[in-house]
This record gives C-alpha cells, structure tokens and sequence, in this order.
C-alpha cells in the first residue's frame, strides 16, 4: 500500500468537485499609465488555485492575488476584469466569462482545456494501487484530447475573437506535474509520472496548434517549469495539501510569480 494514494484520492475528489462559477471581478484603472483593457480568461491554472491569498468577491472561483494576472495587470494594465475561475472547461469560459470583453479589449490570456480532460478523474485512479487503472484513465484522457476538446477549443477561440476583435490572446500551457526520478519516496510510481507527463505534451500540443490556428500566442508553461515540478528540490507546483485539498496539483505562488508571469510577460 502507497498512503500517499489515498491523501492523493482524496484530493483529486474535492478537485473533481470544483467550484460554482462566478462573474468576473474588475479591478480600478491604475494612473498614468496608458490603456491598456486586460482580460484574464480560463481555469483554476488563470485563476491562481494553489498560490493562496484568494480575493473575497469571488471566493468559490479561487482567484489570487498572486495569480500571473493579477500580478501582470498590476504592473502594466490600466484596466483588468479578472474573469477566470477554478473548475472552468471549456464551455464554462465561453458561457460564463467572455462578457468581459469588447472591441476596447486589447489583451487576454487564458488556460482552458485540462479541465475538459478531466485530469481530477485521472489523478483520482492513479492514486489507488496498482498501475493498470493509472494507464488506462490516462488513455481515455488522451482519446478525448484527440476526438473532443479539438471543435471545444475551435468554438472558444472563435468566440473569443469575435468579441475582442483587436485583442492580442495569449493562450498558455499546462507544465508537467512531475520531475522523473525525483525526490519523491512514495507515492505514484515513475511509469505512472512519465505517463502523466506524456499526456500533458500531448494536451499542449493540441492547444498550441488550434491556439495558433486561429492567430493567437502560444506560451510553454513545461519549459517555464522545467526543473520545477513536483519531485524537484525546489516545486513551484503543490502536491498533496492535506490541510487544504483543493489547492493540490496547482502551481504555488512561486509557480505563478517565477513560471507563468515571466512566461506571459514576454509572450503580451
């Protein structure tokens, strides 16, 4: 028996239970500054789950301070609506969030996808013992990437240029959760880790080229991350909270702060 299989359990059920989604918050135009109407789309990934120091008026989406958006707006918008929330998929982000943008919008960025590949369900059968189970939740995962998200991703991203038509969209990447013959002493075994990553190149990979596709940026959350991810000796992305389940397999405030606000500075 592996105990960390069953705080894992435990985790990705609370994770697959993700929050009702709420309306975007928009933030007070900063001063002299010049315009610039930032759009933060998508995810828990968007959102900041895991990187604590949630804001009060959207508390069960999970939106931080600390999140890349939050942080980038901070620094250079001169008007932010923050409209991502944990749990989106795909078909939330395009029923629930895009009245945050207009032809004024100049930027947005966005995570969406992992969810619709329900990664909590993957995590949920990797925890228990054995492999076989592990393998084959990733294999479906995989076969929904390839015959579903595909026209999910191609109606969001029409939709997202149909409203924002002069905005530039950065569209960003998941990293992978682990580091491959790590620190870790328990727990999932390599073939199960390697796995996992191999699906999220795959995921990323489908992103990239519909995002693309349809003229908007691509950033590489994996190489942000690399040297990073669960197993390493210094994780930018949480592994099993006990004491707060929700926030596990999310990056941390360092994974937002030094991974994805660097990654997404350079790709606006």
């Amino acid at each position: 028996m592996r105990p960390f299989r069953i705080q894992s359990l435990a985790a990705a059920a609370l994770l697959a239970g993700a929050c009702t989604l709420a309306g975007p918050a928009a933030a007070p135009a900063a001063p002299n500054r010049a315009a610039l109407d930032y759009v933060a789309l998508g995810d828990s990934y968007s959102a900041g789950v895991g990187a604590g120091d949630y804001l009060t008026e959207a508390a069960n989406c999970l939106r931080s301070s600390r999140a890349y958006p939050a942080l980038w707006a901070a620094a250079h918008a001169s008007s932010f609506s923050f409209a991502a929330c944990n749990g989106a998929k795909t078909g939330d982000v395009l029923t629930k969030q895009l009245g945050a943008l207009s032809g004024r919008t100049n930027l947005v960025s966005i995570t969406a996808g992992g969810s619709d590949a329900s990664w909590a369900k993957v995590m949920g059968l990797c925890a228990l013992p054995g492999t076989t189970g592990c393998l084959s939740a990733i294999a479906t995962a995989r076969d929904y990437v390839d015959k579903t998200l595909p026209a999910n991703l191609d109606r969001l991203y029409s939709a997202i240029r149909s409203k924002a038509p002069a905005a530039r969209v950065v569209v960003l990447g998941y990293p992978h959760f682990y580091q491959l013959h790590g620190s870790c002493s328990r727990g999932l075994e390599d073939s199960e880790r390697a796995a996992l990553n191999a699906a999220i190149d795959h995921l990323d990979g489908m992103i990239a080229r519909h995002a693309t596709g349809h003229g908007f940026a691509f950033a590489d959350a994996r190489t942000a991350f690399s040297g990073h991810e669960i197993c390493s000796a210094g994780p930018w992305l949480r592994s099993v909270e006990v004491l707060d389940l929700t926030e596990s397999y999310h990056p941390n405030a360092s994974g937002q702060s030094l991974g994805y606000l660097p990654l997404f500075t350079r790709a606006a």
